[in-house]
């Protein structure tokens, strides 16, 4: 066991021992009375399940009455980086997948240590009670082995619990990205995070790789890429949290709250035609001045403008310091008539200055004069 891992077990281990012994003193009408083993199973899983299952499992031999209590267990953390800790966890998760109570809902799976989970993923699905309803599935892993679980899951896991899947969150831990597959459908899926994919173009010359999640409310993408410099299409009535990087849009979101974009803007309008941002009330704009030529400014200063005026109802604002540079940059800039940002409450900027120079914020603040200011360091 390196040093980091045990630093890690003894950080978690201390952490749940003085979370326990605050809860007894509290709990406790009588110093001698140990009520703490009294606490409903409810509260003592909850507690468990911010460990990983190895060590919450390791945890339930300090009272017998604890003793099984591992086995309902709400989140599953699973963490391994060699095939001895791996036939560590096969011989618990066989113990786990056994027939229980339905209300036991086996919930979670947070894969930490990527190496080898593939096959292990698979023999523990495979001795899964299928009554138990899964609702969230989270892994990180390899290019090499997200590639292959995305391609055997609608097949296997996802054609078992699609009915019952609400978040899904996909992370490929390597520079390679994996192609997203168009024939996922989850019709209770609520919550969607992908990082390092690929999307492509169907049939009809689209790319709308979500278009089958119809109750999707927050999507994140982290590093995802569009096959053939076409526009990613998101189509979700439901919608309301959008956070993505580095990637084209367009958007048919009409119940969108809150939208968050980190990379350069490259579309000149968010929303697709027959659509609007009337209902975005709270915008995260992130862009690297680094990667942005002088000739490029510009049009990079018109396609912010643009994206402004069509988030004209927004209420809270959060930029970098480069996003004022780009559009103090434009000849005339604040002469402009804008049209926009008439309810803002808030604008936080996000820079290294000790104050922005004077003109950087008129032109925004031009139709909310009352707007609070923060500078975020």
């Amino acid at each position: 066991m390196n040093l980091m891992l045990m630093a890690e077990v003894a950080f978690w281990h201390y952490w749940v021992f003085l979370l326990l012994q605050d809860i007894r003193k509290q709990y406790n009408g009588d110093d001698n009375a140990d009520k703490l083993s009294d606490l409903p199973d409810c509260v003592l899983l909850h507690i468990l399940s911010f460990l990983n299952t190895k060590y919450a499992v390791q945890t339930c031999v300090l009272s017998k009455r604890w003793k099984n209590l591992w086995k309902c267990l709400p989140s599953l953390k699973i963490g391994y980086s060699n095939s001895k800790r791996l036939r560590g966890y096969k011989n618990i998760f066989y113990l786990l997948f056994r027939p229980r109570d339905i209300s036991s809902a086996c919930q979670v799976f947070d894969f930490k240590e990527p190496q080898n989970f593939e096959k292990f993923l698979y023999q523990c699905l495979s001795k899964r009670d299928q009554s138990i309803p899964l609702q969230v599935f989270d892994c990180m892993g390899p290019q090499i082995h997200i590639e292959s679980i995305v391609k055997t899951l609608p097949q296997y896991l996802f054609k078992l619990y699609c009915h019952t899947l609400t978040s899904l969150h996909v992370s490929v831990a390597s520079p390679q990205r994996t192609l997203f597959p168009n024939s996922l459908n989850f019709p209770a899926l609520t919550s969607l995070s992908l990082r390092s994919f690929d999307f492509r173009v169907v049939g009809d010359g689209n790319v709308e790789p979500f278009s089958a999640f119809k109750r999707l409310k927050n999507l994140i993408l982290r590093d995802c890429n569009v096959h053939g410099n076409r526009n990613l299409c998101i189509s979700s009535a439901k919608l309301i949290n959008l956070a993505i990087d580095y990637c084209n849009l367009e958007l048919y979101t009409p119940s969108l709250c809150t939208f968050v974009y980190k990379g350069i803007p490259t579309v000149q309008q968010l929303c697709g035609s027959k659509s609007n941002l009337s209902s975005v009330k709270h915008v995260n704009i992130d862009v690297n001045i680094d990667a942005i030529s002088l000739s490029e400014s510009v049009k990079t200063s018109l396609i912010l403008y643009n994206w402004l005026v069509e988030l004209a109802n927004i209420e809270s604002l959060t930029i970098n310091s480069t996003i004022l540079e780009i559009l103090y940059s434009v000849p005339n800039i604040l002469k402009a008539e804008f049209p926009s940002l008439c309810n803002l409450k808030s604008l936080k900027v996000k820079t290294n200055l000790s104050s922005i120079p004077n003109g950087y914020l008129a032109f925004l603040l031009q139709n909310a004069p009352s707007a609070k200011v923060y500078l975020l360091r």
